[in-house]
């Protein structure tokens, strides 16, 4: 079933620059009362107009409903949402900002946990370390960046607290973070987790295999869909419709829908947030999101029309 979000219209009530790329912004609701509760590693979707719509990590304490805080780092290659928050958000700007939904939950778990964090994908492990110290748990946080004023979105954190479970390493100083010989030195059973740049994932997960960390302890998130090299036209069949549409190498198949002025609901265009689910009815996705657990993604019921792919010639859907 597609994901339903609930809308509060907010303003934004502080903007702080954080270094040259990354901003802090700070929503508090339109109509006074608090946002909703949210768990360690949630994120929210932030929807400035009816073009931009990103999903942020909420880096606001969890027991401080009265506001909301998320960073946004500037990409100017991106989709444009992150540049418009830069060049417009500023105090007093009027937008809307979703409930908050967690694809990156921290696991119960007596076991230790590793944070690997690279650039802005720190984020998430903001809510996670102040959860886990409220634990008193056995937990590191592994921080690389490339510029040492990434360092300043970990400010607002209390040193006498996280201190001793935090360790940087500033590229611009020549000191990088060894994935391969950090994870080869944790214990079985630790819960590692990983956000930032996709080589940092892909290096992370690959170490954890090589030392033989089961797979359910091997988490990571990064708010980008899948891509594959080259994409391949395929046919879409709408049964409810009654269309078959082509979608070229270059489209989405949510693209190719919209090109016919048939609407989905679509909230992030990036697999992440649900709304585009659709039921397969012949066929089989070529699955990109990262929405959909393994299981279900095996189970080709469901796929995300905003990323995902027909594995093959032609596939049906229920629209």
């Amino acid at each position: 079933m597609s994901e339903n979000y609930q809308m509060f219209a907010s303003i934004v009530t502080k903007v702080e620059p954080l270094n040259p790329r990354v901003k802090r912004f700070t929503f508090q609701r339109a109509d006074g009362q608090p946002y909703p509760p949210f768990t360690a590693g949630s994120h929210i979707f932030v929807k400035t107009n009816e073009d931009f719509s990103n999903a942020y990590s909420l880096v606001s304490a969890t027991d401080d409903l009265s506001q909301y805080q998320v960073c946004v780092q500037r990409e100017d290659t991106g989709k444009g949402g992150s540049v418009f928050m830069h060049d417009h958000c500023v105090e007093g700007f009027k937008l809307e900002i979703s409930s908050p939904n967690n694809l990156f939950e921290l696991c119960p778990s007596d076991q230790k946990h590793l944070l690997v964090a690279g650039g802005i994908g720190v984020t998430p492990f903001i809510t996670y370390m102040e959860k886990l110290a409220q634990l008193n748990a056995n937990y590191e946080l592994h921080y690389g960046y490339r510029t040492p004023d990434y360092a300043h979105l970990l400010s607002h954190l209390d040193d006498r607290v996280f201190a001793d479970h935090v360790k940087t390493y500033d590229g611009q100083d020549g000191v990088c973070l060894d994935l391969e010989s950090l994870i080869s030195e944790q214990p079985i059973g630790t819960h590692i987790y990983v956000c930032g740049p996709k080589p940092m994932i892909d290096a992370t997960i690959e170490a954890c295999h090589k030392y033989q960390h089961h797979e359910d302890n091997i988490h990571w998130e990064q708010f980008a869909p899948i891509t594959t090299e080259n994409g391949n036209a395929f046919t879409v069949i709408l049964a409810k419709s009654d269309l078959t549409i082509e979608v070229q190498p270059e489209q989405t198949i949510l693209q190719a829908i919209e090109s016919f002025n048939i609407e989905v609901e679509c909230l992030c265009r990036e697999g992440v947030c649900g709304t585009c689910e659709t039921a397969i009815l012949k066929g089989e996705a070529e699955h990109l999101d990262q929405y959909l657990d393994e299981d279900e993604k095996a189970a080709q019921n469901t796929m995300m029309i905003c990323v995902s792919r027909a594995r093959g010639n032609e596939i049906t859907l229920d629209l």
